[in-house]
C-alpha cells in the first residue's frame, strides 16, 4: 500500500570526503545501509541531522549514530524524531519553544530521549519555524507539545509546553497530522478533528473560528487518512475519494481554481486515492493513487511538483510515466519518493543539499538518489522538511 512520511542515527558514519567522490562516480554509497538504521541530508543548522555538529549541511545522506533499531519518525522544520522497537523515543535539532519535548529548550545536535516511556507508537511534527509536535501511545492517547500559538496543541488554551501534554481524554485515537499551525487527527471509529489556527477555513468546521481543544469536522465516520499543510487541509475517505479545504492561493486544493474553502470538498470523482502529504511553507499537494501512480498539484516555484517545470497548478497533474511510486515524502519546496523495487527519488528545491544528490541544484523532475534498491518501498520511513531523513529497510 502506497504511503506518505523519514529516518536517521548518531556516530559511526563514514568518510565524508570518501563518500562524495563515490556519489560523483555513481557508486553511492559504499557502506551498507543496516536494516533500522537511520540516514539524513540536507539543511543541519540546528543539529537536526544528529551528527553532533550545527554548522555542516550533508548533500549525500549520513546516518544519525550506530543504532539498528529505529522504527518511527518524523522530521520538523528544524528538528527530528525518532521511535525505536523498545517504544523509546528521542529528539534532536532546535528546541527554542520546548518543541523536541524535553522539558526544557536547549538544543541538541545528537538523539537525546524524551522521558522515559516505552509506549510512544505514533510521532509527527508541524511544518511551521514555530514547532510542535505530537504523538500517540499505544494506549491509544495523544500527547503535544511545543508552541501554542492560535491552540494548536489543542489541549484548551495557548501556553507553550516543554514536555509531553495530554489532548482530552479519549484514547481512540488513530491519526494525527500537524500543518504549519493547526492539527488535524482521526479516531479508530473514523472521526475527523481538528484544532488551531482557521482564518483561512483550514480546520474544515464551515467557519474560520480558532479552536484550542478539538472539534469534531462534520459528523462522517469515514475519514481514513490525513494530511495537514500550509493554511490547507486534505484527507482521503474509505472510499478512496479525496477532499481538500482551507487555503487556495496557488490552486493547492486541486479542484480547478483558487477559491478558499472552509468546508471539505472533493477532488475530482475518483474512488483510486490512497496518500496524501503537503509541502509547507509553498502550498503544493502531492497524492498516491492505488494504480502506483504520482500526482501533485498547487505552487511549483522550485519544481517540487516534479512535473518538469515551474507553472502552478490548481488540478492533479501526473509526475512522470511511473506505475511503481510506493512512499512519497515532502519538505520546504522539494519532495522525496521511492518505488516498490526500493530506488529512491528526489526533486525541488535543493539549495541545502536537502534532496541527497551530491550537489545543491534544484531538479523539476525525478531524479534517482544514489545506485541503492534498498529504500523502504512498503513502510512510512521517509521524511522531510528543511532535511530528509529515511530508514533502510
Amino acid at each position: 500500500m502506497p504511503i506518505i512520511t523519514s529516518g536517521v542515527q548518531y556516530s559511526g558514519r563514514w568518510n565524508l570526503q570518501a563518500q562524495a567522490q563515490a556519489d560523483a562516480a555513481g557508486t553511492w554509497p559504499s557502506p551498507p545501509f543496516a536494516s533500522g538504521a537511520l540516514w539524513g541530508a540536507g539543511f543541519n543548522l540546528y543539529g537536526q541531522l544528529g551528527q553532533g555538529n550545527t554548522t555542516t549541511n550533508y548533500s549525500s545522506p549520513v546516518q544519525v549514530g550506530s543504532l539498528t533499531t529505529w522504527s518511527k519518525g518524523s522530521a520538523a522544520y528544524y528538528s527530528s524524531f525518532g521511535i525505536n522497537t523498545s517504544g523509546e523515543l528521542y529528539a534532536w535539532g532546535i528546541n527554542n519553544y520546548g518543541q523536541l519535548g524535553t522539558g526544557n529548550t536547549t538544543n541538541y545536535s545528537s538523539p537525546v530521549q524524551v522521558g522515559a516511556l516505552t509506549t510512544w507508537d505514533k510521532i509527527v511534527s508541524g511544518g511551521s519555524v514555530q514547532g510542535f509536535s505530537g504523538a500517540i501511545k499505544t494506549d491509544g492517547t495523544l500527547w503535544t507539545w511545543g508552541i501554542n500559538l492560535n491552540g494548536r496543541l489543542g489541549v484548551g488554551n495557548t501556553t507553550n509546553y516543554s514536555s509531553p501534554v495530554q489532548v482530552g481524554g479519549l484514547t481512540t485515537w488513530a491519526n494525527v497530522s500537524m500543518g504549519d499551525a493547526h492539527t488535524l487527527a482521526t479516531t479508530t471509529d473514523g472521526k475527523l478533528y481538528a484544532w488551531g489556527y482557521n482564518v483561512h477555513g483550514n480546520l474544515g468546521t464551515g467557519n474560520t473560528t480558532q479552536y484550542s481543544s478539538p472539534v469534531q469536522v462534520g459528523a462522517l465516520t469515514t475519514w481514513l487518512k490525513i494530511s495537514a499543510g500550509p493554511y490547507s487541509s486534505a484527507a482521503i475517505k474509505t472510499d478512496g475519494t479525496l477532499w481538500t479545504w482551507g487555503f487556495n492561493n496557488y490552486g493547492q486544493l486541486g479542484v480547478g481554481n483558487t477559491t478558499k474553502y472552509s468546508s471539505p470538498v472533493q477532488v475530482g470523482a475518483l474512488t483510486t486515492w490512497n496518500a496524501i502529504a503537503w509541502s509547507a511553507p509553498y502550498g503544493s499537494l502531492y497524492a498516491l493513487k492505488t494504480d502506483g501512480t504520482l500526482w501533485s498539484w498547487g505552487r511549483n516555484n522550485y519544481g517540487q511538483l516534479g512535473v518538469g517545470n515551474t507553472t502552478d497548478y490548481s488540478s492533479p497533474v501526473q509526475v512522470g510515466a511511473l506505475t511503481t511510486w510506493a512512499a512519497i515524502t515532502v519538505g520546504t519546496g522539494f519532495a522525496m519518493g521511492t518505488t516498490t523495487d526500493g530506488t529512491l527519488y528526489g526533486w525541488g528545491q535543493n539549495g541545502n543539499g536537502n534532496l541527497g544528490l551530491g550537489n545543491t541544484t534544484n531538479y523539476s523532475s525525478p531524479v534517482q538518489v544514489g545506485a541503492l534498491t534498498t529504500w523502504p518501498a512498503t513502510l512510512p520511513r521517509i521524511y522531510a522538511t528543511s532535511h530528509f531523513l529515511a530508514f533502510a529497510e
